[in-house]
C-alpha cells in the first residue's frame, strides 16, 4: 500500500479552525449555563467547558510546535 505523504502545510490552520469552534462552544454552553437551573446539568456543562479549555490550551501548543517546524524546514 502507497503510503501518502505528510503534507503539513495547512495543519496550522486547520488547528485554528479547531480551537474557534471549540470556543464557540464554550460560548454556546455559557449561555445555556445562563439558562438552566439544573444542578446536574451545571455541573456537567461546567466540567465540559473546563475540557474544552483544557484542549484548546493543547491545541495553542500544537500550533507553536507545527509554526516552529514550518519555519525551520524555511531554513533548511
Amino acid at each position: 500500500m502507497k503510503r501518502n505523504p505528510d503534507d503539513r502545510r495547512d495543519n496550522v490552520d486547520k488547528i485554528q479552525r479547531n480551537i474557534d469552534s471549540t470556543m464557540q462552544n464554550i460560548r454556546r454552553t455559557e449561555e445555556m449555563l445562563n439558562n438552566t437551573s439544573d444542578d446536574k446539568m451545571r455541573k456537567d456543562l461546567i466540567d465540559k467547558n473546563e475540557r474544552r479549555e483544557a484542549a484548546i490550551d493543547g491545541l495553542r501548543h500544537e500550533i507553536k510546535d507545527e509554526a516552529d517546524w514550518q519555519e525551520r524546514k524555511k531554513k533548511s
